[in-house]
């Protein structure tokens, strides 16, 4: 018979310990499932993937290349040396990056913290006290005040039979990968501030060289007329002209001089710099290559690459475990704890077989009454989850614009660009034929100052329409996810300056 009860113990407690797995393998959170989105398979529609820039010289054209993306250092398509120790120099000094870089490393040590409670937690007691019981307490009987020590280790873990450690694991792991793809944003977006700043200032510099050149040949101007009034062939009247077009145009250097100066500020600071300790001039249009083939990553594989879907896409994840999280609440808690030690009223009575002392425990928490807390908890995490969602599905959809907004951009600065060189070459020849008609008696000098002032906006237009072209390369890089591959480039080159002002650069002439 006492064999039997035995048995029947140890059936009881292997049922127990089997009733406790299966609860460990219960979950009640939801899984994680990427969203849905509609995915098409161009960034734009037929009509204006077919639309070709006609009658655009090869030297202005570029073509994006769907598929070629791939990680890398999507800044050396410009092949400067110059560009890219600017941003190699800024990816390893930006404060946001290493701010950023910090938050990752925190990151990851919450994933630590919230793994060790899969674990059970055990502590080490060591200690010594002295205590009297009261009189009320204990009744008749009466103890002296006594010194007391003890020494032993307590055990304590939480059954997660509903998956609740695992869920905050889960959404641990989903802040991490947060905070890398910020990182990788942080970086992408600094890549891209550099290398649009340095663009600005090799432009700017190139339309002050170009403001230069028209300011030479004003004063070549006001000296022709000057020896035309000697000459008597002039009335004074076109010197005073002559000197207002030289005052007009000079007004146009202090802008762009301040729009440099604000550039170099800001490329400074990106480098992690005080504007007064950098003062490396940095490149030059003519040391820039602007890349024939542009790579871009095609709609489908955008959504593993992009750093901004992928944060997107890590905040749904979090969202979705602390569902799990809020939804574990609602059931009741098991929390196993053990204790062992030693007891004693002498130290040398510590670690006796006499001095043992043991406890075992199970506690179970249930939640009675909150007052509706817990389930307006898993409502709201609920509510976070649907908006993390649809939050998704706006990036990705963003994401399809921004590319498609960079591939027309670059279509429609080739044209831009072709038709401001086209512009410039006719004004060139124009203000040629004034001048000799001028120099000949045949005509006045307004028309000379008129053909001057188209062939000044025609050249200062096909500057912008480069600088355009420069920035809307690197948006597009940027939107698809920086992606680089290798790729044949245009140098932009000084053309042959023309007569009046020698030193002019001429960006018409450029490809090779």
């Amino acid at each position: 018979m006492r064999r039997s009860a035995n048995r029947g113990h140890i059936g009881w407690r292997h049922g127990l310990a089997l009733t406790a797995l299966l609860f460990a393998g219960c979950a009640v959170g939801p899984v994680f499932q990427r969203p849905r989105v509609p995915t098409p398979p161009h960034y734009r529609p037929p009509a204006r993937r077919a639309a070709s820039a006609a009658g655009v010289p090869a030297r202005y054209r570029q073509r994006a290349i769907v598929g070629l993306g791939s990680a890398g250092r999507w800044w050396r398509l410009f092949h400067s040396p110059q560009l890219d120790a600017l941003v190699t120099r800024a990816l390893a000094d930006n404060p946001d990056v290493a701010a950023s870089t910090a938050a990752l490393a925190e990151a990851r040590q919450s994933v630590a913290i919230a793994g060790a409670a899969r674990y059970p937690q055990v502590e080490g007691d060591l200690g010594t006290g002295r205590k009297k019981y009261g009189a009320a307490f204990l009744g008749p009987e009466y103890f002296r005040p006594f010194t007391y020590f003890e020494a032993g280790i307590s055990v304590a873990y939480d059954l997660d039979y509903l998956g609740a450690t695992r869920d905050r694991i889960e959404e641990r792991r989903a802040l991490e990968q947060y905070r890398r793809s910020e990182l990788a944003a942080t970086r992408l977006v600094l890549s891209g501030e550099v290398a649009s700043q340095a663009v600005m200032i090799a432009s700017t510099r190139a339309r002050i060289q170009a403001v230069n050149g028209l300011l030479r040949a004003d004063r070549t101007n006001v000296d022709l007329v000057r020896a035309a009034v000697s000459a008597g062939s002039v009335p004074r009247l076109d010197v005073l002209t002559a000197k207002t077009q030289l005052a007009s145009d000079a007004t146009l250097l202090p802008p762009l001089y301040q729009r440099l100066a604000v550039a170099r500020h800001a490329l400074a600071a990106l480098l992690g710099r005080a504007p007064a300790d950098w003062r490396q001039p940095g490149p030059t249009l003519g040391e820039m290559m602007l890349p024939r083939r542009v790579p871009v990553m095609v709609p489908s594989r955008l959504l593993r690459r992009r750093p901004d879907i992928l944060a997107a896409q890590a905040e749904l994840r979090a969202a979705t475990a602390a569902v799990g999280v809020a939804t574990a609440n609602l059931y009741p808690q098991i929390e196993l704890s053990t204790s062992l030690g030693q007891q004693g009223l002498q130290p040398g009575q510590l670690f006796n077989a006499s001095s043992a002392a043991w406890s075992l425990i199970a506690g179970l928490t249930a939640p009675l009454f909150d007052g509706g807390r817990l389930h307006a908890e898993r409502r709201a995490a609920l509510d976070v989850l649907h908006q993390r969602a649809d939050l998704y599905r706006q990036v990705v959809v963003n994401a399809f614009r921004q590319v498609a907004d960079a591939l027309d951009a670059l279509q429609h600065d080739a044209q831009q660009r072709a038709a401001e060189a086209r512009a410039l070459s006719l004004s060139r020849r124009r203000l040629v034929l004034e001048r000799e008609s001028y120099l000949a008696g045949n005509t006045g000098l307004l028309p000379v100052l008129d053909a001057q002032r188209q062939r000044e906006r025609a050249l200062l237009g096909l500057l912008g329409a480069e600088q355009r072209q420069y920035l809307d390369t690197i948006r597009l890089l940027l939107a698809a996810g920086g992606g680089v591959a290798p790729a044949t480039g245009v140098r932009t080159r000084q053309a042959a300056p023309p007569a009046e002002h020698k030193s002019t650069p001429d960006p018409t002439r450029s490809g090779r």
